[in-house]
């Protein structure tokens, strides 16, 4: 860790540094409780998540295919799914109301997955992947075991590949169960199943830039390495990452727990903080975030008044998320991410209440109500698509940075 030696600073394996790869493969053996021992020859290391999004898109699919993805969703996720393989999102609109087969709001489905899956059949948009991010950006949901399982035999009957997106794995609190892809006994179909994890988030170095695919698929994997050598990472920075990844002790005994403890402390401050004035926001027990209901504080149930609340939350100087750039179905809600200082979070609130509050901001009566009363659940057209759909507005949304 004091030097370098001088190979380091020569061309890497573009698959990553073989003994980068073996030290990821026991911590991620470890971490995500697998239940086989993980293979180093079966990781591709990369410049970051984006980058095995987009490597894989256009490797697993034909340009105009379509892949699932439960909505609201990270944002960023279409841009690259687009950028190398001219893939289109087939949403699967989740709703903040709780029918009689539900337990709490955005609960997904596999009767929902089917449902879209029919609907992008009738419109011709053949389907070739489905996309799950666990613990959900921006819900905040964690899924359970036997969630997971139904999702992967889905897409086994369908013939679908499954990208699952486990970047928060590691930031979980409230003592909740966390059921990683890697710690099933069985997957219905190895073959089409890959897994993605980072640094960014659970370590929090998303300026690091270093993602990891683990895939038993050969020929994706071989197709994968074809591409991955416009997106290597650094030598230098791959040998860090293995001294790190190696000090065990520190991580289970000082970082991890503090991370945590911190993570969950911050939440809990955010959210009482934001009850107080009025906001109600989704229960959650993972990511870095909160997923919260502004609806009462839209002029209407658009998203053109979502943007302009938006728009007013920017002139005070709070970078709150909309939910429009998740693809929510729904105007007002908002992502809010809390893992920063105390002082900025109290700030955050002040500046929020001075805002909301304002004679020209106040609660619109009767507009909507929080999630635990009812939902604005948008109407369909005849095709079956949500007429009060968020759309791809460039003119919208271009500024909306979201992570």
């Amino acid at each position: 860790m004091d030097c370098l030696e001088p190979d380091l600073f020569q061309y890497p394996d573009t698959q990553g540094v073989r003994s980068f790869r073996e030290e990821i493969a026991k911590f991620l053996t470890d971490y995500a409780r697998a239940t086989k021992e993980l293979r180093p020859e079966h990781i591709t290391v990369m410049n970051g998540c984006c980058a095995v999004f987009a490597t894989l898109s256009t490797v697993l699919c034909d340009p105009g295919d379509g892949y699932l993805i439960p909505a609201p969703h990270y944002g960023g996720i279409n841009s690259k799914m687009w950028l190398y393989g001219g893939l289109q999102p087939v949403h699967v609109p989740l709703s903040s109301e709780v029918t009689n087969e539900e337990s709490h709001p955005f609960q997904l489905t596999a009767e929902k997955l089917e449902a879209a899956l029919q609907r992008a059949e009738k419109q011709g948009i053949r389907v070739r992947v489905l996309v799950l991010i666990n613990p959900n950006n921006p819900l905040g949901d964690i899924y359970p075991a036997q969630l997971l399982k139904e999702c992967l035999e889905f897409a086994h009957r369908h013939e679908l590949h499954v990208i699952m997106d486990e970047i928060y794995m590691l930031s979980v609190y409230d003592d909740t169960t966390f059921t990683s892809v890697l710690s099933l006994d069985s997957l219905p179909d190895p073959e089409r199943t890959h897994f993605m994890w980072g640094f960014s988030k659970d370590f929090g170095m998303s300026g690091i830039r270093v993602g990891v695919l683990y895939t038993r698929n050969h020929e994706v994997q071989k197709a994968v390495n074809q591409l991955a050598v416009f997106h290597s990472c650094p030598g230098p920075v791959q040998h860090v990452l293995t001294q790190f990844l190696k000090d065990r002790d520190w991580l289970d005994n000082v970082f991890f727990p503090t991370n945590k403890k911190r993570l969950k402390e911050a939440q809990n401050l955010l959210v009482d903080r934001l009850a107080d004035i009025g906001i109600p926001v989704l229960k959650s027990s993972g990511g870095l975030y909160v997923w919260a209901d502004f609806r009462k504080f839209l002029k209407s149930q658009t998203f053109e008044a979502e943007l302009e609340l938006w728009q007013k939350l920017l002139d005070k100087k709070l970078l709150i998320s909309p939910g429009k750039a998740f693809y929510c179905y729904e105007p007002g809600w908002f992502r809010l991410v809390f893992s920063d200082s105390v002082d900025k979070i109290y700030l955050c609130i002040e500046r929020l209440q001075q805002m909301l509050h304002t004679d020209d901001a106040k609660p619109v009566v009767n507009n909507a109500s929080s999630t635990a009363d009812s939902s604005c659940s948008p109407e369909e057209d005849s095709s079956g698509t949500p007429s009060n759909t968020p759309r791809d507005d460039a003119s919208q949304i271009k500024n909306i940075l979201v992570f």
